[in-house]
């Protein structure tokens, strides 16, 4: 028998323990609309104040799952995988990522977001490329996974629909920082696309949603345990956000960085320490490594043969992109009009960075939006980025603004000097990946 939505309110705001079938009729409710946006506000309320059990979101997880169409990607026969972060600040993992472990085996079919709040989107990264299209008919995208390995698309109107529905009513009612509907968000979409392993990234300091690193705990352990107890196998890792992940912040200046990074480039850095982790969590998840270890060696010689730079272009040119993108990429993203050098103005080690303020002023450039209607300039932000721990002299580079006006660059240029702290002690240098959760 069909619960009345308003006895699942009821319910769930007295702290009770939701049956899987109920949790469904209100799914199924959200979905077809017959439940009120009221109601809606009402239980994601509720939620926020009582919480959910393990059982109870994944029931909510699978219900949200089965709004809408799933994907199946059994004919491919190979591992199906993907990796999801949490959001930071030049973030560009996922461009690389997918390419590296596509070249080692598995098949990545990843639907990715837009920028949220300070934070950069990887769609909006690509839509740099010009012709990429990130909505796809199903026969390209299933074409594109099957003969190249990856393609990383947005999200379709059939994938979890009742998500976006409630997530829209969460974004107005202040529920949006609750766990269990974090969780199920998150996991809804990703168990749609028909994952048998998935990877996730969970972003702690201030450029992420989570600067308390037992909150991040908290959530990487329950998208752990739910997409497990759903049938994927999962784990996570706590990585660090104190400082931009990539040298760059800024859509066009990211895929030039992808392309750097795939040409061998990039070696040493906090980057390439946590792409490579990532690779061997994902061939171990996905059955094509026995351990880490292998493979990283694994995703090293994907990047070391060209592999995967060449899986990056076909990927590219697949989705609607130029043949020839990766040899004439400076070409095709453009230039800035502005670009200003930053320079120290004293000596002395760069010990602290305000991450979350550098992505607004990335936004502030206009590579981002304040209104969702907003058009990008994919050309603005900032590259050449100076790790924490450099020593510096005065006067030397920090890093470069690229702006579309001299104004709006001598803007950026200024607030730069004042987000990132020089001080005559040399910091301690961390590893970026912070803990693994599994």
């Amino acid at each position: 028998m069909t619960m009345l939505p308003q006895e699942t309110i009821r319910r769930k705001r007295n702290g009770e323990r939701l049956a899987p079938a109920e949790i469904a009729d209100f799914v199924r409710g959200l979905s077809d609309g017959s439940i009120s946006e009221g109601q809606v506000a009402a239980f994601a309320m509720a939620v926020w104040f009582s919480g959910m059990g393990r059982e109870e979101t994944v029931a909510l997880t699978l219900a949200m799952r089965d709004s809408g169409e799933t994907l199946d990607w059994s004919a491919i026969g190979r591992p199906i995988a993907d990796k999801h972060s949490t959001g930071g600040v030049g973030d560009n993992v996922s461009l690389m990522l997918a390419p590296i472990v596509a070249a080692c085996g598995l098949a990545v079919p990843m639907i990715s977001g837009r920028g949220l709040g300070h934070t950069g989107g990887t769609l909006d990264k690509l839509e740099s490329i010009p012709g990429y299209n990130i909505q796809p008919s199903a026969a390209v995208f299933r074409k594109t996974v099957d003969e190249i390995g990856c393609a990383i698309i947005g999200q379709t109107a059939n994938l979890a629909p009742a998500d976006k529905r409630l997530y829209a009513i969460r974004d107005v009612t202040a529920t949006v920082d609750s766990v269990p509907l974090i969780t199920a968000s998150i996991l809804s979409k990703k168990l749609a696309a028909g994952l048998q392993s998935l990877v996730l990234d969970v972003k702690l300091g201030n450029g992420s949603f989570m600067s308390d690193a037992q909150e991040a705990e908290v959530l990487a352990r329950s998208l752990v345990d739910v997409a497990n107890g759903a049938g994927v196998r999962t784990s996570a890792l706590l990585t660090d956000m104190n400082e931009p992940l990539a040298d760059a912040a800024g859509n066009a200046l990211e895929i030039d960085n992808c392309l750097a990074f795939l040409r061998g480039e990039k070696t040493g850095t906090r980057l390439e320490t946590v792409v490579l982790a990532f690779a061997a969590e994902m061939l171990v998840a996905g059955g094509l490594a026995d351990n880490p270890e292998q493979g990283e060696a694994l995703a090293r010689k994907a990047l070391g043969s060209g592999a995967a730079l060449e899986r990056f272009g076909k990927m590219v040119h697949a989705l609607g992109g130029p043949v020839d993108f990766v040899e004439r990429s400076v070409d095709y993203l453009g230039r800035a009009p502005v670009i200003l050098p930053v320079e120290a103005k004293r000596s002395g080690y760069l010990t602290a960075c305000e991450t979350r303020e550098l992505g607004v002023a990335v936004i502030a450039l206009g590579g981002g939006r304040s209104h969702p209607d907003d058009r990008i300039d994919h050309r603005v932000g900032f590259d050449a980025l100076k790790p924490l721990g450099t020593r510096i002299e005065k006067g030397e580079l920090i890093a470069f603004v690229h702006g579309a006006g001299q104004d709006a660059a001598e803007v950026a240029r200024r607030r730069l000097h004042e987000l990132y702290t020089i001080d005559d002690i040399e910091p301690v240098k961390r590893s970026p990946i912070l803990a693994k959760i599994t």
